[in-house]
């Protein structure tokens, strides 16, 4: 058990984002794991690059005010900026869109159909990975409960600061060491601690369920609970 959890723990670490294998040649290899990385990166437009320029002298002037309200100001006084004082901007702005427009044809022209097959993936990938850090953010800001711990978590979390090892990784194999070794009868109160967890996130999950159909976000809810809604709405 010990040593799957400090498994999932190491897989979780941050690494090296490609590992060219020995074995792999380099232009396969190339094809398959090229990165979005070196694409050419799409210019600021002409708002972008007034705002880049006004928000430290707007800062230096506005000491007191928080970066929405300046984001704000800026903003206003771009939309009551003359044309003649835009076009600056505007003129740069139009300049680097063409060079990044004739960069982009190079960057794709020089593309493989494996290599474009790889970057569509990646792009796929972000997107997922976006849409994932939303919905997270989203549960979090509804009030979703945190899921139980085990008896494992809890131990590692009551003594992780003082457990030996100079890094996290080190740390954690310790502990994990430590809770293999140890006897059941000193188990016993994390475990029973990981059960008194269970009962408070299942009654917090059914009552979080509940008033997220009451609100309109039945799609936050589990999938168990998604199918006793439609069971509800059948016999009804």
């Amino acid at each position: 058990m010990a040593a799957a959890l400090l498994a999932r723990v190491f897989s979780s670490l941050p690494r090296p984002r490609y590992i060219l294998s020995a074995t792999c040649p380099v232009d396969k290899w190339f094809s398959k794991y090229v990165s979005s990385d070196n694409r050419p990166k799409k210019p600021l437009s002409a708002y972008l690059r007034f705002f880049v320029d006004q928000q430290p002298i707007y800062r230096k002037q506005n000491p007191g005010l928080g970066i929405l309200d300046i984001t704000r100001k800026i903003a206003f006084d771009w939309k009551e900026l003359p044309s003649s004082a835009k076009q600056t901007y505007e003129t740069a702005a139009e300049a680097e869109m063409q060079l990044y427009k004739e960069q982009l044809a190079k960057y794709k022209a020089q593309l493989t159909p494996a290599q474009e097959k790889a970057l569509k993936e990646e792009k796929m990938q972000k997107m997922e990975k976006r849409r994932a850090n939303i919905k997270k953010r989203k549960l979090a800001m509804l009030g979703k409960p945190k899921r139980p711990r085990s008896a494992l978590n809890i131990f590692v979390a009551e003594h992780f600061q003082e457990a030996k090892g100079v890094s996290p990784q080190g740390k954690l194999k310790y502990l994990f060491d430590e809770w293999k070794k140890m006897p059941t009868s000193l188990k016993q109160a994390y475990l029973q601690l990981a059960e008194d967890d269970k009962v408070r996130y299942k009654n917090e999950i059914t009552s979080w369920e509940e008033h997220m159909k009451e609100i309109g976000h039945e799609d936050l809810v589990r999938y168990r609970s998604k199918r006793q809604i439609l069971t509800e709405r059948t016999k009804k």
